[in-house]
């Protein structure tokens, strides 16, 4: 599945009123992405024990992380955006960031 069928199967199932457009899926994109920090810093304060993730957390991370390509999906529609050309745009950007080693600084315009 690319990203594009992916966000158009996402969007039957967005079902939320139209009022809260872009501002629903925004906040429902920092929550499930804090979820996602919170099961990390979990397993960073070693509650895996203190090896390797174990395959649970990992498969509850697989779940969190759906969750927040969902959002991300629909907040991408909401701002006319699509997923595939989100993608396209990043890994151009990265790639010119590489070639002029500019990947590990800050700033957006790098």
């Amino acid at each position: 599945m690319n990203f594009n069928e992916y966000q158009k199967k996402a969007l039957k199932t967005a079902l939320f009123p139209k009022k809260y457009r872009t501002i629903y899926p925004a906040i429902g994109l920092g929550n499930e992405s804090g979820e996602v920090l919170g099961k990390i810093k979990k397993w960073l304060r070693g509650d895996d024990g203190n090896g390797p993730m174990s395959k649970e957390r990992k498969l509850t991370l697989r779940d969190e992380l759906g969750d927040v390509l969902w959002y991300l999906a629909v907040l991408a529609r909401d701002l006319g955006l699509s997923l595939d050309e989100i993608a396209k745009l990043n890994i151009a950007k990265l790639k010119l960031r590489k070639e002029k080693g500019t990947l590990k600084g800050d700033g957006d315009k790098r």
